[in-house]
C-alpha cells in the first residue's frame, strides 16, 4: 500500500478569489500499472460498445482528413459521431444517450436547440432573411446589448474566434504604431499566425520555464513574439522593460481554459494591468472561452480588471458561429478612421444576431447563478471523493465551468500543467465516455454546466469519477 504524503499549502500562492480551487492536504500516489490496466480494459469497450462510430470514422476520413471537420475533434482510434442534440444530452450513431459535459467549450451554454434561440432564428429565416449585406438594425440593437453588457465603448461582430482575435491584434497595432506581441506560453488564441506559437509546445523545444524560447510551427510565419509564463510578474516586467518600443499588445485568456482552467494568481491581472499602461501596451482579454461562462459581463468583469480589447465568441451565438471584438474609444477609434480596416460578409448576419439577442435574453443573473450553484455543488461532491480515496488530484472551477486537475498541487501555468498525470486523465476522460459521459477530448478534465443541466445531470459526472475511483484504489 502506498504511503500517505502530505502537501503544505501555506508556500502556495493565493489565487484569485473570483476563481474556485479546492487542495486536499493528503494524498496516496497512484499504481501506474493498475491505471494502465484499467485503461485497456476501457479502450476495449469503447471499441465493443460504439462500432457505429467506429464505421461512421472510416467512410468520413475518405473525404476529411481524420475523418473530422476540426482537427482537435479527432482521437485514436476514432471519436464517437453525433447524430442529434437535445438539451443537455447527446444521441450518437450507436443509438446511445450521452450527457454533454463539452457543451462545445461554452458555445451551447444555454443548451442545445434552446426554444427561445430557435423561435428567434426560426422568426429570422420566416419575417427578416438571412444575409443583406447592409447595415440593419438587428446587429445594432445587439451591438447596444453587448456594449451595455460587457462594458464596451464600441464593438464589431466576426464569424469566429480567430477572426475576433486577428482583428484585435491588428487594432492594437494600429493604434500603439508596434507590431511585436506577448502572449503566454501554453496559450490558444485561434488559427492567426501569430498566435500559433509556443501552443502547447514539446518541452524539449522551449528552453527553461524562467525564460521560455517562443515555439514556432514551421507553416507559421509568426513575425515577433515574446512568449512569457501566467502567473509570472518579474519575467513579464523584464520582457516590457527591454522591448516595449516595438511591442503592440500582451493578448491573454485572463483565466487560462486551455490547459483545463489555470487561475490567476491574487493581484497578477491587476500588476498586468498596471505594467501595459505603464509600457503603452494593449491589454488584450480572449474571452472566446470564457465570455458568458465566467458571468453575466465576462471574466473581465468578474475579475474586475478592465482590458483595451476584448474578443468574444461561443458562449454569446446560442450555437451559431458569431463571435466580436471591441474595447475602448481609443483602440476602437482606429476602425472608425480606416486604420484597421475590418471586412466580411457574413458578419452581423441576421440569423446570428437574432440569436445573439435570444442568448442576451436568456443569460439573466439569475439563470447564470443557478448554473453556477449546480457546478459548485458537483465540484464540492467531486473533492469529497479525492479526499475519501486521498486521490493525488484537485477541483478547479470559474464560473459555471469546473475541472479535476491531476496533481496534488495547484497548476499555475504551462509547465505545472505539463507536469499533471496524463495517463489517469485519459483514464477519467474515456471513463465517462464509455458510461455516456462526454468531457472534451484534450485530457484537460474540463467541464461546463450549461442552462440546461440539473443536479441530476451532474450527479452522473460525480457517481462516475467515484466508480473510478474505487477501481483505482482497488
Amino acid at each position: 500500500m502506498s504511503t500517505t504524503q502530505s502537501i503544505n499549502s501555506t508556500t502556495i500562492p493565493t489565487h484569485d478569489p473570483a476563481g474556485w480551487r479546492h487542495l486536499n492536504e493528503n494524498y496516496r500516489p497512484l499504481d501506474h500499472d493498475k491505471i494502465e490496466k484499467l485503461l485497456a480494459a476501457e479502450w476495449e469497450r469503447f471499441s465493443a460498445t460504439t462500432p457505429e462510430s467506429g464505421a461512421h470514422n472510416v467512410r468520413a476520413s475518405k473525404v476529411l482528413p481524420l475523418g473530422v471537420t476540426s482537427s482537435f475533434q479527432h482521437w485514436d482510434p476514432y471519436p464517437i459521431s453525433i447524430v442529434s442534440a437535445q438539451g443537455a444530452y447527446l444521441t450518437d450513431v450507436d443509438g446511445r444517450q450521452v450527457l454533454d459535459m463539452s457543451m462545445g467549450f461554452g458555445a451551447m451554454l444555454v443548451g442545445h436547440l434552446n426554444p427561445a434561440v430557435v423561435a428567434k432564428v426560426k422568426d429570422a429565416l420566416d419575417n427578416t432573411g438571412t444575409l443583406f449585406v447592409t447595415p440593419s438594425p438587428s446587429a445594432t440593437e445587439a451591438a447596444e446589448r453587448f456594449k451595455k453588457r460587457f462594458g464596451v465603448d464600441m464593438l464589431r461582430f466576426t464569424n469566429s474566434g480567430t477572426e475576433s482575435t486577428m482583428y484585435a491584434i491588428r487594432t492594437a497595432r494600429a493604434v500603439t504604431g508596434k507590431k511585436a506581441i506577448i502572449k503566454l506560453e501554453g496559450g490558444y488564441h485561434g488559427g492567426y499566425d501569430p498566435l500559433q506559437v509556443s501552443v502547447k509546445p514539446p518541452l524539449k523545444n522551449i528552453g527553461p520555464a524562467e525564460a521560455p524560447i517562443p515555439d514556432v510551427p514551421f507553416e507559421v510565419e509568426a513575425g515577433d513574439v515574446f512568449v512569457v509564463p501566467y502567473n509570472n510578474l518579474p519575467y513579464l516586467q523584464k520582457i516590457m522593460d527591454e522591448h516595449s518600443d516595438k511591442i503592440a499588445a500582451f493578448i491573454l485568456e485572463p483565466v487560462i481554459e486551455n490547459l483545463s482552467i489555470v487561475l490567476p494568481d491574487a493581484g497578477y491581472l491587476q500588476a498586468v494591468r498596471e505594467l501595459c499602461d505603464s509600457h503603452n501596451i494593449a491589454l488584450i482579454f480572449d474571452e472566446v472561452k470564457t465570455g458568458l461562462t465566467a458571468g453575466v459581463a465576462g471574466a473581465s468583469k468578474r475579475l474586475g480588471i478592465k482590458p483595451d480589447l476584448v474578443t468574444l465568441a461561443k458562449s454569446i451565438g446560442g450555437g451559431l458561429p458569431v463571435a466580436a471584438f471591441g474595447g475602448t474609444e481609443k483602440y476602437m477609434s482606429a476602425v472608425v478612421d480606416g486604420r484597421m480596416a475590418h471586412f466580411g460578409t457574413y458578419n452581423g448576419n441576421p440569423l446570428v444576431m437574432a440569436a445573439v439577442m435570444a442568448v442576451d435574453e436568456i443569460c439573466t443573473p439569475e439563470a447564470l447563478g443557478r448554473a453556477e450553484e449546480i457546478n459548485l455543488t458537483a465540484m464540492k461532491k467531486m473533492d469529497a471523493i479525492i479526499t475519501k480515496y486521498e486521490l493525488p488530484a484537485h477541483t478547479v472551477g470559474f464560473g459555471i465551468k469546473g475541472a479535476v486537475i491531476w496533481s496534488p498541487t495547484p497548476v499555475r501555468n504551462y509547465r505545472d500543467y505539463k507536469a499533471t498525470d496524463f495517463a489517469v486523465a485519459e483514464l477519467s476522460w474515456l471513463w465517462g465516455v464509455n458510461r455516456g459521459i462526454l468531457t472534451p477530448p484534450g485530457l484537460d478534465e474540463q467541464w461546463l454546466v450549461s442552462l440546461a443541466h440539473t443536479d441530476a445531470d451532474l450527479d452522473k459526472m460525480v457517481n462516475a469519477f467515484e466508480e473510478m475511483a474505487q477501481a483505482i484504489r482497488a
